[in-house]
């Protein structure tokens, strides 16, 4: 494919580029799985509003600039080479956002969107369960109607950014007498809701990234059902198509990370090069990045023009979340025993984050399902295959 950008797009990176250089922190904010760096990084999606950048591709009366998918790989580009923090909201923007603006109300869509481009609600997502992960249709979470409120019961598990986030999504089982993906509904709720106890799990590097939820006699209003009784797995499948496929990981941030390796490499060369697979690595990571970054500009153009994300998002998912394992790896052959030094280790320098970012990839081929699971979706929808 020949990519070309449009003078109109050549300007509106400028544009991008221009004000994060005025307005990025001087110094790295703190992680948002802790207390203080999670209000650290709700103000600065506060500040990314004030200059309608909160998410670009929303409708400008939302809270967004209009702009089409091409331009928010643009945004994103120049997002990740400002050194910009991470998005503390990205399971609201990035995922419930897209689902609202296909399956929400007029109503939802003017309630919800405009707060969490802000900032002022942060969403954690409510999927998994102790015996339902990968498998979604497993899920047993209740959620009973009893006239113009579902009262919910039951647990969820490994909920990111659930510690600290004021509301959630997730799939409850609305109809009893179902199994599988039949019978479930797409709820929102508050997490201030009576009822919800809220408990952390600590991450591989000790930070409560995640949380059981619990649910005891939960009421919460049927307007806040997304799509309708009982077609929470089509909404949700939507939804898994943007977390896989597009929207939450951009191919910029694999590029970062891959011109970060080059540099990496090229600072300890002769140490590096003493195995040469090592450079020969290198040099996958960075063509495997803009690979990624290629084939999502198609999908992006694509998508434009009208077409959907299909199955084919769990190709996506597989390859970038094993992309990610493999530089990290090989950031740490580089290092050696530095490789081992936390981001706060007071020699660590500027290479503490290699080991933080390859902690978090190890859970890439497991978020977002599992990526046995997207092997079998692969084989089975995309390539007719039977079941095993």
């Amino acid at each position: 494919m020949e990519l070309n950008y449009t003078p109109e797009q050549q300007a509106f990176r400028e544009e991008v580029r221009s004000w994060l250089a005025a307005n990025v922190p001087a110094e790295p904010l703190k992680s948002f799985d802790c207390e203080e760096g999670f209000a650290q990084h709700r103000a600065w999606e506060a500040k990314l509003n004030e200059g309608r950048w909160g998410m670009v591709t929303w409708p400008k009366e939302l809270g967004g600039r209009g702009c089409d998918l091409i331009e928010w790989l643009i945004f994103e580009e120049e997002y990740y080479r400002a050194g910009a923090p991470a998005r503390v909201n990205q399971n609201g923007i990035f995922l419930l956002g897209p689902t609202l603006m296909e399956f929400g109300t007029a109503e939802q869509k003017e309630r919800f969107l405009p707060k969490m481009a802000t900032g002022e609600e942060i969403w954690a997502q409510g999927w998994s369960e102790p015996n339902a992960g990968s498998d979604m249709a497993a899920i047993r979470c209740r959620a009973e109607r009893q006239g113009d409120h579902y009262v919910i019961n039951g647990q969820k598990t490994w909920s990111t950014r659930a510690v600290w986030a004021d509301w959630l999504f997730g799939l409850f089982r609305s109809d009893p007498q179902s199994s599988r993906h039949h019978g479930l509904t797409f709820i929102l709720l508050p997490l201030n809701t009576p009822g919800v106890t809220v408990r952390p799990i600590p991450q591989l590097n000790g930070l409560p990234g995640f949380a059981e939820i619990f649910f005891d006699d939960v009421k919460v209003p049927v307007e806040n059902v997304l799509g309708g009784e009982g077609m929470g797995w089509h909404v949700a499948m939507s939804t898994a198509g943007f977390e896989r496929g597009l929207m939450l990981r951009s191919p910029a941030r694999f590029q970062e990370t891959a011109r970060r390796l080059v540099q990496l490499y090229l600072a300890n060369r002769e140490q590096a090069d003493q195995d040469p697979a090592i450079g020969e690595a290198v040099m996958r990571a960075w063509l495997d990045a803009e690979a990624y970054t290629l084939n999502t500009y198609m999908t992006a153009s694509r998508l434009v023009k009208g077409g959907k994300i299909g199955p084919e998002s769990s190709t996506n998912k597989i390859f970038w979340s094993e992309l990610d394992q493999r530089m990290h790896e090989t950031a740490l052959s580089i290092l050696g025993l530095r490789g081992e030094l936390l981001p706060e280790g007071p020699d660590a320098g500027d290479v503490g984050h290699w080991l933080d970012g390859f902690l978090f990839a190890q859970a890439g081929p497991i978020y977002a399902g599992t990526n046995e699971i997207q092997r079998n979706i692969i084989a089975e929808r995309m390539l007719g295959m039977p079941r095993a």
